[in-house]
Formats: structure tokens, C-alpha cells, sequence
């Protein structure tokens, strides 16, 4: 294991010579992406160095109290974000469905690994809680918001296959289950995809920012893995029961299709 490489401030500046590289290419090609650019990269940039800051004090505070309301704050982003992504809305808005699937996965996921894979002393330290609840909120928003887009999206143009179940005797679960096993696939294929290509023909964000810390190949490796299986067991969670979340809000006791109920 070798001591981690220090990055300075003309280092990055260096480095973002490629995005200035990028705007111009824009200029001269009338891609129209260069202004985009800039602001993504500016934001980037203060958003990162706050949330730095941010971290070495709640790091250096450890106070259990100050690390659950980093995280509910980190969840409720994701919650909005879930929520803002289709473009159908449900009556009472979205975040209806996003927020205890979101929250609930997260939380579960979480203290899932902190406490028996990881099992840091104590089992809340911040240095592991925070990274951790940052990268499965990630995947979990990911897999959320693509099944209750294709929730949400696509049960107008499958109203009379629904419907025409419902009336030969079908139940809403059973005339549903078409659409929600679409969705739940569509919403898992990311993160397969992530899992299959890892190792082959790409060294993954975790792994790849401890080898340049300085880690053990080995051990990188493992926490990669560890990850992976954390990030594939909460999307498929949150995709679960946002999607069918979603479906119990668009039926009555009666068990009719209620699209009324869709903007």
C-alpha cells in the first residue's frame, strides 16, 4: 500500500484545460453546448469544495445527531428529484410515492451494511454512514425515478389491455403486473448492466478512487463488490415498491382503473 498522492489547486487547473478544450470545439463546431458547459463545470466545482468543507467538520464533530440530518437532507434531494423526473404526475404529487421508498430503502440498505458487513466503532461514524448513504442514494434514484416514469408514462397507452382484464375477471394486481414488470426491468437494466461491466471493461468509481488513495488492490476490490451487491439489492427494493406504489394510487376499493387520478 502506497501513501496517497496530494492534488493541488494548479493541478485541477491544469486538468480543466480539457473542458476549456471542449468549449471551444463547441464554438468552432456550433455544438451549443459550450455555455452549458461552463456553468455545469462552475457548479460543479463550488458544490464539491462546499460539501468538502461540510464533511471534515461533520467528520470532525461526530455527533450522531448532526450525521442524520445530513443524511435525511441527502434523502429528501433524492426524494424531489425521484419525484420531478416524469413527466406525469399523480394527484397529490409524486413525492406521495417517492418519499417512504426512498427514505425506507436507504435507511434499511444503510444500516443493513453498517452493521453487519462493515461495522464500523461506532456503527453511525459519519466517515462511513455519509459515503455510503451518498452513493446508494444514486442507484436508488436512478432505479426509482425510471420505474415510476414507466409507471406513470405508459399506463394511459395500456388502459384497454388493463381494462379489458378487469372485465373478463382478472384482478388489478394480475391486469397490472404486464406494465409494473416492464418498469421494474427497465429500472434494473442500469445497475446489471454496472455489475457486468465491472472489472472487464471498467474499474468502477470506488475502487478506482482507492487505488489512486493508495489502497490495496485487493481490498478495493472488495469494498467494490460490496457495494455493488448494496446497490443492486436497494435499487431493485426502491424500483419494487415505487412502481407498484405507484399502481396502488391509480385504482379504488372497486378495483377500477382511475386515470383521473393522473395529470
Amino acid at each position: 500500500m502506497t501513501s496517497p498522492l496530494s492534488l493541488h489547486a494548479g493541478d485541477i487547473a491544469l486538468a480543466s484545460l480539457l473542458l476549456v478544450a471542449d468549449a471551444a470545439l463547441s464554438i468552432a463546431l456550433r455544438l451549443r453546448f459550450h455555455r452549458a458547459l461552463i456553468v455545469a463545470s462552475v457548479r460543479m466545482a463550488v458544490q464539491l469544495v462546499a460539501v468538502g468543507y461540510l464533511l471534515r467538520y461533520v467528520f470532525a464533530e461526530h455527533s450522531p445527531w448532526l450525521t442524520a440530518v445530513l443524511v435525511l437532507a441527502m434523502s429528501l434531494v433524492a426524494v424531489r428529484e425521484v419525484a420531478v423526473r416524469p413527466v406525469r404526475r399523480l394527484r397529490g404529487g409524486n413525492v406521495v410515492v417517492a418519499l417512504p421508498h426512498v427514505l425506507g430503502v436507504v435507511l434499511i440498505t444503510t444500516c443493513f451494511a453498517l452493521l453487519t458487513a462493515i461495522r464500523p466503532q461506532p456503527w453511525y461514524d459519519p466517515r462511513y454512514a455519509i459515503p455510503l448513504v451518498g452513493i446508494l442514494l444514486g442507484s436508488i434514484l436512478n432505479a426509482a425515478s425510471i420505474a415510476l416514469a414507466g409507471v406513470l408514462d405508459n399506463v394511459r397507452h395500456q388502459r384497454d389491455a388493463i381494462e379489458a382484464h378487469l372485465m373478463l375477471g382478472a384482478t388489478f394486481r394480475s391486469a397490472s403486473a404486464p406494465l409494473l414488470r416492464r418498469s421494474i426491468r427497465a429500472a434494473m437494466v442500469p445497475v446489471i448492466n454496472q455489475m457486468a461491466a465491472a472489472g472487464v471493461i471498467t474499474l468502477p468509481g470506488t475502487m478506482t478512487g482507492q487505488l489512486l488513495a493508495g489502497a490495496d488492490p485487493v481490498d478495493a476490490v472488495k469494498y467494490q463488490i460490496l457495494l455493488l451487491i448494496l446497490l443492486t439489492g436497494a435499487s431493485c427494493l426502491a424500483a419494487v415498491g415505487t412502481a407498484y406504489g405507484a399502481m396502488a394510487r391509480l385504482h379504488d376499493d372497486r378495483m377500477r382503473l382511475r386515470l383521473d387520478r393522473l395529470g
